[in-house]
């Protein structure tokens, strides 16, 4: 039976299914509220005298100006226990939405200025985590670009005693036209050697040679973002016949001014050539987005509820979870969703 794109009952679908997520940044999930909370215990900041405008503070004119936005963000979490409150709140917000596997940046670099050293960091971190039972989240550690492969390295060798608090991977987020991929090269290959996964942002605010030196010199397991790949039809062509899993983040890309209208988006491109995918908020509360308002914005771009179920199942097998859990989530979400009670008669 046929449902009408983006219906309401459409939108309640799509919140109570089960979902997993793979590239969220812990700083850029903070719910207003929490973020309104702290502001405060900082003694306010006259540019945003009341919560409206805190949310109005969350529009950009380019890339660049997201980045400006996110560091003054940050200027808010300047104690172990600011991660703590934060982290549960995060937590039990992607609870609510029934998302029930994240895979979770979190980036120790920005918060050096504050005398915040990793591994307490870390822990105040699982600490607000261990709060919210209902969602399972794993760690991913965000090396920063823009520090350097020095700096990188170094985070690397602290982030090895911490495994234990569920620190599963790395990646490279930043300024990406400024600080290429490759010069990372050596701490990739010592990250598989510890045993931690590997991700990079790549082809969002540079193009596709940046995707090719996460490839091809980092040698990721999968790639962030990865929009600007469409550029290129032969490295289109090698991500699918590598099976190479690329996080999307649609609204994301749109209110960074990335691609430049969602019909434009490759998604669909993607997705047809057969790229393993996962759908993804990336900073939902500084784009205003959930999960299902992603997927809802597929649906606006002609995906069926078959083809969304499909991507979530494609999200869970690229996770960096054992063969034995993805089995598992699997047949739950295929439970729990009515999996294969296609829209289309």
């Amino acid at each position: 039976m046929n449902q009408e794109t983006g219906s309401g009952t459409d939108i309640d679908w799509l919140q109570n299914i089960p979902k997993v997520e793979l590239h969220l940044h812990l700083e850029g999930a903070i719910p207003h509220a929490t973020l309104w909370e702290l502001v405060q215990k900082y003694g306010g900041d006259p540019s945003v005298p009341t919560r409206d405008d805190l949310v109005a503070r969350f529009a950009y004119r380019d890339f660049r100006h997201f980045l400006d936005v996110w560091t003054w963000k940050d200027q808010f979490l300047r104690e172990y226990e600011d991660f703590t409150f934060v982290a549960e709140q995060v937590a039990r917000d992607l609870a609510s939405q029934n998302i029930r596997y994240v895979e979770m940046f979190y980036s120790p670099g920005d918060h050096w200025a504050w005398g915040l050293e990793v591994q307490p960091l870390t822990e105040a971190i699982r600490a607000g985590l261990n709060r919210a039972p209902a969602i399972e989240v794993a760690l991913v550690c965000d090396l920063i670009r823009n520090n350097g492969p020095v700096s990188g390295g170094h985070l690397l060798e602290e982030l090895r005693d911490i495994r234990p608090l569920g620190v599963v991977g790395i990646g490279i987020g930043g300024s990406e036209s400024q600080f290429p991929p490759e010069p990372f090269a050596t701490v990739y290959e010592r990250a598989r050697k510890l045993g931690f996964r590997t991700s990079a942002h790549a082809g969002e605010a540079a193009g596709p040679q940046s995707v090719w030196g996460a490839v091809r010199t980092l040698r990721v397991d999968r790639i962030g973002h990865g929009t600007r790949a469409a550029e290129d039809s032969v490295l289109v062509d090698y991500l699918a016949e590598q099976q190479i899993p690329v996080e999307l983040c649609i609204i994301s890309n749109l209110k960074t001014g990335v691609i430049p209208s969602l019909e434009s988006h490759p998604v669909r491109l993607f997705f047809e050539r057969g790229i393993p995918l996962s759908i993804n908020t990336d900073d939902p509360k500084m784009f205003g987005t959930s999960l299902a308002d992603e997927y809802l914005t597929l649906m606006q771009l002609g995906f069926s509820r078959s083809e969304i179920q499909t991507l979530i199942e494609q999200g869970i097998n690229s996770s960096w979870l054992p063969p034995g859990r993805k089995r598992s989530l699997i047949a739950n979400f295929r439970k729990e969703s009515g999996v294969y009670d296609s829209d289309e008669s």
